[in-house]
């Protein structure tokens, strides 16, 4: 476990270092707008003084080596266009909590509703629970996103009898949003592991006990279940960090100040360093979300082993 544990935390640094280059030596070939604030008022000598200062006309070999040792010392730039002079770092240290707490609330009522609602959906397949069930997913997953979103706010604003502008330190302005945030995986927790499950009730273990005497409950619970349980749960730890890192449209809509968004409006002022930040973060959040998926199917069934058997050598 701690040998394949080594190796793929070894190719996630590989990968992460490929990614992050990768998009650095894209942004070198973006216009240099993105490096000024006040680009349209200074002159070429400016500019090239500009350039130089920021140690942008060096080999981009040197660039890049800079900028992995600054970034592993926690320094990802300033920013030149969203915030002038701000720090990267310091940006997103502002918004990424707001975001995390977001995005634990959100998982964690839709882990609450979309577990017990998948396993009473494969327990009771074809019956009532199931039906109910799968017309609730349906529902969900047809409509587009963006009307609930919006049905939710209208009618859910007057209900609590809250603004539309987002606070903090109000809980009752975290209802809707974490409530809307939480839909798309109720829906996704409900319909898989409904499907595991019934995939389960037909295997032969089942029937074997079955035919002992357990009790149909017995089996759903602590074998079906769990069983089920196996292939979803590696998708939870990447679900979660996904919305840590924020919703575009539901963060935009409640004027919460989280990450959302952040990345498309980075991009499309062309605050480079920004966007090389951002990158960075959501490589890091992709790669720690495969990682933690399969320890928590190791924990979930201690049979799962990623070494070689013994019998292989």
């Amino acid at each position: 476990m701690f040998k394949y544990l080594a190796k793929r935390i070894g190719r996630s640094i590989l990968t992460l270092f490929i990614i992050v280059t990768l998009v650095f030596c894209l942004l070198r070939l973006m216009p240099v707008e993105g490096y000024f604030a006040n680009y349209e008022k200074m002159t070429e000598a400016q500019i090239q003084a500009g350039l130089q200062s920021m140690g942008l006309l060096d080999p981009l070999p040197v660039q890049i080596g800079r900028f992995w040792w600054n970034a592993l010392h926690g320094d990802l730039g300033v920013s030149h266009i969203y915030k002038v002079n701000a720090s990267v770092t310091s940006i997103l240290t502002k918004k990424l909590p707001i975001s995390v707490q977001m995005g634990v609330f959100s998982m964690l009522l839709s882990l609450v509703v979309g577990i017990p609602m998948g396993l009473f959906m494969g327990r009771f397949k074809n019956r009532w629970p199931d039906k109910i069930g799968t017309a609730i997913i349906v529902l969900i997953q047809a409509v587009p996103a963006a009307v609930y979103y919006l049905y939710i706010q209208m009618y859910g604003t007057t209900a609590l009898g809250v603004g539309l502008l987002f606070d903090a330190s109000d809980w009752k302005y975290w209802v809707l949003p974490i409530c809307s945030m939480s839909l798309g995986n109720v829906a996704f927790y409900a319909m898989w592991l409904r499907r595991y499950m019934v995939d389960e009730s037909n295997k032969d273990y089942v029937r074997l006990a079955l035919a002992k005497g357990v009790s149909e409950n017995n089996i759903a619970l602590h074998h079906v279940f769990r069983n089920a349980m196996v292939p979803l749960v590696q998708y939870i730890p990447s679900a979660f960090l996904n919305t840590v890192v924020g919703s575009i449209y539901i963060e935009s809509l409640y004027s919460i100040p989280g990450m959302g968004g952040l990345l498309v409006t980075c991009v499309q002022r062309h605050d480079n360093t920004m966007v090389q930040g951002i990158v960075l973060l959501y490589a890091c959040v992709g790669i720690i979300g495969l990682i933690l998926g399969d320890l928590l199917m190791v924990l979930i069934d201690p049979r799962i082993s990623f070494g070689k058997k013994e019998g292989g050598r």
